[in-house]
């Protein structure tokens, strides 16, 4: 739905009529609406954790830099599932107006962060932050990048630092 009609759509209402429900239903689980956009983006997280695991998992079995798989990764979300990472962006930048999602949000990071084997903390974090501009960048882009343009961006943002 919020991929649809964007998290202003999004009332307890036509969460129930969306998933064939009694409104008591929607309400009964979720209080409040901001407990139930904290559902969706803890959901949102655990999706993205099993993609990213997945994907440093398939780097990690053929033997390769993760380089490549990042950038399709990045390169899917900006393309085929671009509807669904705005959804997931806008949902993100929500917390900075309520604070009852800032837990869910900062979530992702924590997510990331037990995900990926790293001993600079700070490198870590500005490659974190290297991905979310490449992502909004990428969302305001009349085309997509491909995984081809965005390889080396991304093999420069995993280059050991010195």
């Amino acid at each position: 739905m919020i991929e649809r009609d964007g998290v202003a759509g999004v009332t307890h209402r036509v969460v129930a009529a969306e998933a064939g429900v009694p409104l008591t239903s929607t309400t009964y689980h979720f209080a409040s609406l901001d407990d139930l956009l904290v559902a969706t983006l803890l959901w949102c997280t655990d999706e993205l954790a099993t993609e990213v695991r997945d994907v440093l998992e398939r780097a990690r079995i053929k033997n390769t830099s993760a380089t490549a798989e990042v950038a399709v990764l990045l390169a899917e979300a900006l393309g085929p599932r671009r509807g669904r990472t705005m959804a997931e962006y806008e949902l993100y930048l929500m917390a900075a107006r309520r604070p009852a999602l800032r837990p869910a949000a900062r979530h992702w990071l924590d997510v990331l962060a037990s995900l990926v084997e790293h001993d600079d903390e700070v490198a870590f974090r500005a490659f974190l932050a290297a991905m979310d501009g490449l992502l909004v960048q990428g969302l305001i882009d009349d085309e997509p990048p491909t995984a081809q343009q965005l390889g080396p961006v991304v093999d420069y943002l995993l280059r050991p630092r010195k």
